[in-house]
């Protein structure tokens, strides 16, 4: 059982599930969370229950994060309660999506306070924080990284992408991106198809045959469009966040994202005509209210 203590900060879709598997796994683990029933779920399995951010830092010598925008990390890392102030965190390894320039300015900020930000965000969905099948993608000095790889495999396979924070943030926005457009992209040639007749069932058994399948083909579509249920369980808004956040880090760095451009407009529309608790997947409803054909298994309602 490892020896060290570690907290968790973030325990929603995504963090419950690591934490949970970092518990599993036998690792002393402080918690914390806003909302407090997602911290009675983790306490009943074993974890310290924290009341602040400065308890989780006095208590862990690595804090472990799982939040949902770049300025909720920057609050809890560097802000005026935040782990900064703590006694005890000398490492904070932050499984968000925040864009490398943000990464990069809470590095440096902790530094000056002895304390390594490890640049680590992952992705696979709900599904692969239950299973420990995320794609975890760390950037820090290698001599951290070696010491972290045997936690970071709880959550799944691990690849080091360099020494620098911001690179992790980087590799994610990309995968981000293509997954994103893989759903607005399948919505317009599946309500095509199914306008013009064609069973969407079968028809994605040919495009999964075929060079046409993607992730959103081969998961999303059987999973969440077919069925009408569009609960893939990533928010439209926080996709929206991911792709603004790769397409203004590449206009920053001078590559244009034209067809990056068009998906974040597709998110943005998403959000405003479904909601701001709209799954991802509804781009494939609003394709069917344009398109004005539902692309439902045979025999759905």
């Amino acid at each position: 059982m490892p020896e060290e203590t570690y907290g968790f900060i973030g325990l929603g879709n995504m963090g419950g599930p690591m934490a949970g598997r970092l518990l599993d796994a036998g690792y002393a683990l402080a918690v914390y969370d806003s909302n407090q029933d997602a911290v009675a779920r983790l306490r009943a399995r074993g974890a310290t229950a924290c009341a602040s951010l400065r308890d989780v830092a006095d208590a862990a010598d690595t804090v472990f994060l799982s939040l949902p925008t770049p300025e909720i990390v920057q609050q809890v890392t560097i802000g005026a309660d935040g782990l900064i102030g703590g006694a005890r965190a000398k490492r904070v390894v932050d499984l968000s999506t925040i864009g490398p320039r943000v990464a990069a300015l809470v590095a440096q900020v902790l530094a000056a306070r002895g304390i390594l930000y490890v640049d680590a965000p992952v992705s696979g969905g709900v599904g692969g924080a239950v299973r420990g099948t995320l794609a975890v993608m760390a950037a820090c000095p290698r001599d951290h990284y070696d010491a972290l790889e045997p936690t970071l495999k709880h959550f799944g396979p691990v690849f080091y992408l360099g020494d620098k924070a911001g690179m992790g943030q980087t590799m994610k926005l990309a995968n981000n991106l293509l997954s994103a457009a893989a759903v607005a992209v399948t919505s317009e040639a599946m309500a095509m198809g199914v306008k013009a007749g064609l069973d969407p069932a079968v028809m994605l058994d040919v495009i999964n045959a075929g060079s046409g399948r993607n992730s959103a083909t081969q998961d999303k579509f059987p999973k969440a469009v077919l069925p009408g249920t569009f609960d893939i369980g990533f928010a439209a808004r926080l996709a929206y966040k991911d792709v603004r956040l790769c397409v203004d880090e590449a206009e920053a760095i001078g590559v244009p994202m034209i067809v990056g451009a068009a998906v974040r407009e597709m998110l943005v529309l998403t959000t405003a005509l479904c909601g701001d608790q709209a799954d991802f997947t509804h781009i494939a409803k609003v394709v069917e209210t344009w398109a004005g054909v539902p692309i439902r298994q045979r025999g759905s309602a």
